[in-house]
């Protein structure tokens, strides 16, 4: 059962991923953004009897209804201008000063240097992005799954529902809140199938 839980938690952590890293125009998500906007993701995602997806299936079909394209919403979520409602790093939330690159984005570098895992970035930015943190996710399922209770435990869930649950309530969208709910409800049932222990930290923002 472990195996199979694992196997489909690899799949809908780099769906899950994509969509929060990649601009919605990037033709990597293009094919998944169709496939959430009909009903069909319902017969294809692994998990979708174990908790309410068709609560979040009744969001993405709303959020077709947005006058904001998903685009605009990406730039305002994602990339600025303004001030982010729920901006995707953990050391905004771990960090007293709110900063990007912070102590936790030091630390999450330190763990990925000595278990001799390399993130390859098109440009200088934290690794402890919501949507590269699925990734990697993924990314340690299939090649190092010893470590996947350690990453886990002590560098993504510590902050991870913080940020889905500002998005669902700040995000503005519907499609942007179906993930973070779909996202949140996923990585809760995963840490209730393999017992995780969260590491207690403090959350500043």
């Amino acid at each position: 059962m472990k195996n199979k839980l694992l196997t489909d938690f690899s799949l809908c952590a780099q769906t899950l991923g994509a969509l929060f890293y990649y601009d919605p125009a990037d033709i990597r998500v293009r094919t998944l953004i169709e496939l959430f906007n009909s009903s069909e993701w319902l017969t294809e995602w692994p998990f979708a009897d174990k908790y309410d997806c068709q609560r979040i299936n009744q969001l993405f079909q709303a959020s077709k209804q947005e006058q904001e394209t998903l685009e605009d919403a990406y730039q305002r979520l994602f990339i600025g201008p303004y001030a982010l409602p729920a901006p995707p790093w953990g050391s905004v939330y771990l960090d007293k000063e709110n900063v990007m690159f912070g102590i936790s984005t030091l630390e999450l570098r330190a763990w990925l240097r000595i278990n001799q895992i390399n993130i390859e970035l098109d440009q200088n930015e934290p690794e402890d992005h919501i949507g590269l943190l699925f990734m990697l996710t993924a990314w340690i399922i299939e090649h190092k799954p010893d470590l996947l209770r350690d990453f886990l435990e002590i560098h993504f869930l510590p902050w991870a529902y913080r940020y889905f649950e500002k998005m669902q309530l700040e995000s503005g969208h519907a499609f942007y809140e179906s993930i973070a709910l779909l996202a949140s409800q996923t990585l809760n049932y995963v840490q209730l199938q393999l017992e995780l222990t969260v590491a207690n930290k403090i959350l500043y923002f």
